[in-house]
């Protein structure tokens, strides 16, 4: 089979390259999973979770070679340090709730009747996971779904190849059985036809719009579940009343940090026209202080995108809202742009909604802001878009937050921060983001299904 190459946006070289498993050997391995799954589930729920958090902490020992591996890998500068508190704090939430989530509901134990609602496992949950943020991204799903007593098959992102080796490598070091976790490199293909013959329990993807659909086109009529975190759009609105200093910083941060990479990153900003003009001259100021350069230098805070395609989207959407109307406010000459995967940063105005950069996802150091007048008009523009993943709003006033909240269509509101999430609460969106929920305790009903006990204690 044709190899898959790992393209570092580095320097362009060939970081890694992997053999996908021919077909009979994909199915082998979910058959080992599903075959593992029975006597894992077994377990105590103690040992399942000790063996979680074993895991995790193997994979903390090494935690500093796989920063630069991930600088290599997809361009995140080092001197961010990699994604170890997010790892570490979702890991730690979802075994905090584990036996309450996954506990029995008792309805009735008397005399006479038990009746009680009980999860069950699925079986064998497939993790489908993206590039941007590896690890973080694949914890979300395989922690609950290890603890919940399911097996786990994972397949990464071609651009992260060694992620999943290395998870792998972690969990097995700890005790986990290898048939119960196992990372396996495989093409679209074979991909398909695991998901077609109805080979695992669940599957969890996080990509593309376009992923996302030949997903449910592979799962159609098996009756999988699917868990879909696909595109997004996010928006800010900075209302009149806003901090203005915290609102530019926080909102900048997200727009760029992870060279924009980021599922629930700022892609556009409305904001109000009292404070429109100080906005725009402060989030430049702010831009303009970052420096695009080789991720693996400390002195780097902008990193390549993770594949020079990436970055040739965010150029053709920026070159055509210019060609449009819309105003750059950062002269890309003034960074370290080469043409391919290292991309300046840009800021544009003047923008509105017929054009890409303010529909279509960008996942790029890009982002248009836009004046508006009042709420009405930034909830209007705000839901004017296929996505809703996360929608964030700058106010002190909570009541005006949650207000505004209730009537965007997105899966989380946040007030005064964005791009940011909270394992207590569920990560889940609307329209073409996706449908279904991981992390807080629906992270733990994704890889469960409920099953109900009526026990009759007498015959008559």
């Amino acid at each position: 089979m044709k190899p898959i190459q790992l393209i570092s946006p580095v320097d362009g070289s060939v970081y890694a390259e992997r053999t996908p498993l021919a077909e009979a050997a994909a199915f082998a391995a979910a058959a080992r999973a599903k075959a593992a799954q029975p006597a894992w589930a077994a377990r105590p729920l103690a040992e399942r979770i000790a063996l979680v958090k074993a895991g995790v902490a193997k994979l903390m020992e090494i935690k500093e070679t796989l920063v630069t591996e991930l600088a290599w890998q997809m361009g995140r500068p080092v001197r961010y340090g990699g994604e170890w508190g997010g790892v570490n704090d979702r890991t730690n939430y979802m075994v905090s709730i584990a036996e309450s989530a996954l506990s029995p509901q008792m309805v009735e134990d008397s005399d006479r009747f038990r009746r009680y609602l009980a999860r069950e496992a699925v079986g064998v949950v497939f993790i489908i996971a993206p590039w941007n943020y590896p690890f973080l991204t694949t914890i979300n799903t395989l922690a609950p779904a290890l603890i919940a007593g399911n097996t786990v098959v994972l397949k990464h992102a071609s651009q992260t190849l060694l992620v999943g080796e290395r998870l792998a490598a972690a969990f097995h070091a700890a005790g986990v059985p290898e048939d119960v976790f196992q990372n396996v490199v495989l093409d679209h293909g074979t991909t398909e036809k695991l998901i077609g013959a109805r080979a695992f329990g669940f599957v969890n993807f996080t990509g593309s719009v376009g992923g996302g659909a030949a997903i449910e086109r592979a799962a159609a009529g098996t009756f999988t579940p699917l868990g879909l975190e696909l595109g997004g759009k996010d928006p800010g609105y900075v209302r009149a009343d806003a901090d203005l200093e915290a609102a530019v910083d926080s909102l900048m941060d997200g727009a760029m940090y992870n060279a924009g990479q980021c599922c629930c990153g700022i892609e556009r900003i409305y904001v109000h026209e009292s404070l429109y003009d100080s906005f725009v001259e402060k989030s430049v100021a702010w831009v303009g202080q970052l420096t695009l350069g080789n991720p693996l230098d400390m002195s780097s805070t902008l990193g390549p995108m993770a594949h020079k395609r990436f970055a040739q989207v965010v150029r053709d959407q920026t070159a055509e809202a210019i060609s449009a109307g819309a105003k750059p406010l950062l002269d890309p000459k003034k960074f370290a742009d080469d043409g391919g995967a290292y991309l300046a940063p840009q800021i544009l105005v003047n923008v509105d909604h017929k054009m890409r950069v303010m529909r279509e996802e960008s996942f790029g150091p890009v982002v248009g802001i836009m004046k508006v007048r009042n709420d009405e008009e930034a909830v209007a523009l705000m839901n004017d878009s296929p996505y809703g993943l996360t929608a964030s709003v700058w106010t002190p006033d909570t009541e005006a937050a949650a207000a505004l909240g209730a009537r965007l269509e997105t899966g989380t509101v946040f007030q005064n921060r964005c791009d940011y999430l909270d394992p207590a609460l569920t990560w889940t969106g609307v329209k073409d983001t996706g449908r279904g929920s991981s992390l807080s305790y629906l992270g733990f009903h994704s890889v469960t299904r409920p099953k109900s006990y009526h026990l009759k204690k007498v015959t008559k």
